[in-house]
Parts: structure tokens; sequence; C-alpha cells
């Protein structure tokens, strides 16, 4: 045999027999992997779930366990709020739909489950679900209910603030969707839960269609409610007075645009129309909820005389700019979805206000003086200031008080509506998810736009199933790395997308 055979069938010898261990990587297609992946940090978040169920971070030995700042968590306790467990469920229902694979189906089912046992008898959720026996009996959970031994009154609190509840109704919504193809006698509670939940959710609407930031399950007193535009008040208080603002009629964090979305989707998931009626009554609120001239927008929160009130410390009476986004992005859509001009007709004066309110090109103060349009910011001295370098550093960095906030895309938006008419608008973009339907997918050409990013999310898992997020910030002096839900959340879908781009 020739040397240069020889040479040559040697190493094919060696590649072979070398092959098993070569790294997966090298040797599988790029879906195959994403599908590894997943299944190893699907299997990871199991391990560390609680009751099914997941809080926002966690240390790397996982003695630690945050939510939203500085709050501990404890080894008994998920959270709700995104991205908590309602969060991480839609992830595994995202993957479900695109592997049919089970194993994500029953991690979505188990973490439907640990919001069951986590239900409040007003409807909704509290931040935090205890699973500890000894501790459960602090809240009024609708199931298996455990009453204090010190007699105290278990908290029942529902609370609609930053996509809390209406988030856990979204993703209970979505799961009795996707179960339907492989059911579990666990699921009637699932769905006798989503219903209570459902229903209580247009009780928590006041006689106007507004929505608290937080409920308590009693009926609302329509005396003392009446049904009345927003209006500036004559005076208000320069310095937060120490009232309960939880039953403010609530757009801050989006309370009222998140609620309305809800009662869309469940409207479109099952066709009943009591869920149209409530978003309809949401939407009309929001529509006498916007300011007169001289700021045709929208406050964070109002009184039961429909003024601009104070919230927290550093949220006084205002016009906002975030959430009047929100307002007008929903607004939006509901025309173009129904074509009823009342929305359309709130849309314009309120972009007129956003061009003129620009702090600099491209930026927006998140809070504007009642009339006067001058931009104010807060502090935990519970007072009104008129530049930033006036406020605490905590507080100065520690909120949005100047963003883009999306306004530049929407003032496109809004222009382009009213330059080229519903109809040819729809027929060049579409129509809007407003009832909460998931969007378009990308064709499989967006498999080449999403490769490297799967590449880089598949080379950062870890050998446990990890994915490692590098510390931006301490949390009670802790540094990181830390396990972060987010961005499992983000992974999770972005390997779905991509597996989704590449089937055939």
């Amino acid at each position: 045999m020739p040397a240069s055979r020889s040479l040559a069938a040697l190493l094919a010898a060696f590649i072979v027999a070398c092959a098993p261990l070569l790294r997966a990587e090298e040797v599988s297609p790029l879906p195959a992997r994403a599908r590894a992946a997943l299944e190893r940090a699907t299997g990871y978040l199991r391990s560390l779930s609680t009751e099914g169920g997941y809080v926002w971070r966690y240390s790397p030995d996982l003695k630690h366990r945050f939510g939203e700042g500085e709050e501990a968590a404890t080894p008994s306790q998920i959270l709700v709020q995104p991205p908590g467990t309602p969060t991480i469920g839609s992830a595994f229902l995202r993957v479900y739909a695109v592997t049919r694979e089970r194993r994500y189906l029953e991690a979505a089912r188990a973490a439907a489950l640990a919001l069951v046992r986590g239900q409040l008898k007003s409807g909704g959720w509290d931040y935090v679900v205890e699973f500890d026996p000894r501790k459960r009996g602090a809240w009024a959970y609708r199931k298996a209910p455990v009453v204090p031994a010190t007699g105290q009154q278990p908290r029942n609190v529902s609370t609609y603030d930053d996509d809390n509840t209406q988030s856990a109704l979204r993703f209970l919504l979505a799961f009795v969707d996707a179960a339907k193809a492989a059911p579990d006698e666990r699921d009637a509670a699932v769905r006798d839960c989503l219903e209570f939940g459902l229903r209580k959710l247009m009780e928590a609407q006041y006689p106007n269609g507004g929505w608290p930031q937080r409920w308590p399950g009693t009926p609302h007193d329509a005396a003392t409610h009446p049904v009345l535009r927003a209006s500036y008040p004559k005076d208000y208080p320069r310095e937060q007075p120490d009232d309960n603002y939880g039953g403010h009629y609530t757009l801050n964090d989006n309370t009222q645009s998140d609620a309305i979305r809800t009662l869309l989707d469940a409207h479109r998931r099952t066709g009943r129309a009591d869920y149209l009626k409530g978003a309809q009554r949401g939407a009309d609120f929001l529509l006498l909820a916007q300011l007169p001239e001289p700021q045709p927008a929208w406050a964070q929160q109002y009184d039961a005389a429909m003024h601009p009130a104070w919230a927290r410390a550093f949220e006084p009476p205002s016009v906002t700019s975030k959430e009047s986004a929100r307002v007008v992005g929903l607004l939006l859509d509901l025309y173009l979805s129904t074509g009823d001009d009342k929305y359309l007709k709130a849309v314009a004066p309120a972009i007129v206000w956003f061009k003129r309110s620009a702090i600099a090109p491209g930026l927006w103060a998140r809070l504007y003086e009642l009339r006067t349009n001058r931009p104010i910011y807060g502090d935990r001295d519970k007072r009104i200031h008129y530049t930033l370098e006036e406020l605490s550093e905590e507080r100065r960095n520690g909120y949005e008080w100047r963003l883009e906030f999306g306004i530049t895309g929407l003032i496109e938006r809004a222009d382009g509506i009213a330059k080229l008419g519903r109809e040819k608008w729809l027929v060049q973009h579409g129509a809007p998810a407003v009832a909460g339907a998931p969007p378009a997918r990308s064709k499989p050409s967006r498999a080449a736009e999403l490769e490297p990013r799967v590449r880089e999310i598949i080379a950062a898992l870890d050998a446990q199933g990890r994915w490692l997020t590098p510390a931006t910030r301490k949390y009670q002096g802790l540094d990181g790395p830390w396990i972060e839900m987010s961005t499992f959340d983000e992974n999770l879908r972005t390997l779905a997308d991509y597996l989704e781009a590449t089937a055939r």
C-alpha cells in the first residue's frame, strides 16, 4: 500500500474512533442542539421550582432568592409579577407550541397549578404565593384556606399593578387552550380558577369602567364613584398626603391597558360576550380619563372626582408621557380593529401634545406639571421637584424620569394612520393583535437572522442547564452572577422561534 494511502487510512480510522469524543456542537445540526438546550434548561428550571412556580432571580447556590429590588423571597414562596411564574409558564407554552413535546406542557401545567393554589378569594393574586402551611394563613387563599392562629384578618387584596393578576390570567387562558391537546384531570381546577378570576376582574371595575391598583374584593359603591370626565383640580397638595391610593383609578405601570388586553384575550379565546363588554367598558374609561386642553393626555392615577392624584411619595399629580403612550397605542389598536372613530378622535390631540412636550429630540419627561406642562420630579421627601439635580441619588437613578418611551414610533404610526386612512393602513400593515392574539411568526428565512444569537445562547448554557447572568447590581450586598428568570424567558423563546423558523 502506498505511504500516502496508508496515512489517509490511518487518519480516517482515527477520526472514526474519536468521533464520540468530539463536542456535540461540532457534529450536531444547530436545530438539534437547540432542542437539547431547551430540554436541559427546562429540566433545570423544574429542579429549582417551588411547587411548580418561580421567583425573579436566584443565587447560583440557590441560598438567596429575590423579587423586585431588594425584596427577598423564601424557598416556600413564588412570585406572580413578571418575570415570575406566569412569565416562565408562558415560555414553556411557547416551546410546547413549537415542539409538541409533553414535557413542556407538563412544566406549564405545574406553573398553572401553583397559581391555582395562590388565587385569593378576591379573584386575583398578591405578588407572593406562600406554600408553607404555617404561613399560608396570612392570605385568604381560595383553595384550602387556613385560619390564622392569631385571629388576624387574612390578606385578600388582588393586585393589578405591574401586570400582576393580569399576567396570571393571560397565562391561564393560554394554558387552558394548549391543554386541550393533552388533557389532564387536574386541568379542571385550572379552568375553575381562570373563570373565577376573570369574573372577579370585571367585578373589580368601577362604574366608569376603570380599575383600582388593588382590590380587596369589596363591591364598589356607585354613589361614591360617579361617572365623570377627567378635569384639573382647582388646587392640590404639593406634598404627598397620607392617603391610601390603592383604590384610585390607576393607569400607572399600565394597569388599565393590561386589564383591557386581558379581557380582549379572554373574548378572543372563548367568544364570551361578557368579556368583550368588560374590555369595552375599560376602553370607555380611557376616553373619560383623557384630560382637556392644554394637556389632552392621561395621568398616572385619578381620585373619585376624576382629578389627577398622588400615589407614592415620588409620584405627584401630573400628566404622564409613559402611560399616555401606552394608552394611545391601545386606542390606535382599538380603532384599527373596530373602525370606531371615537378612539381615533381621542388620539389626535394627544399626538399634538406629545409633539410639543418633548424636552429634547426623541426625549420626554415622565411627569409634567398640571396646566403648566413643566417637567416635574419626585423623591421620598414627598415633595414636587423641578430638576433632577434636586433628587436624592437613589431616586434620581431609580425611576424612569426621562426616556423616549416609544413615543417617536407611536407618533409615526398615528400620523401614518391619519394620512393613509384605516383601510389602506390595514392593507399595508395588517390588523393589530389587539385581542391578545400571538403575532404572526417569522418565515423560515428568519432562521438566518436568529442563528448567531442561538449559537450564543447554546454556548452560554452551562453543564447544569443554567444561564448565569453577570451582576449589574448587588442585592442585599450580594454580588452576582444570578440565575435570572428574565434571561431564561428570553432564551427559551428565542430557541423556540428558531426551531419554528427551521421547521419544514
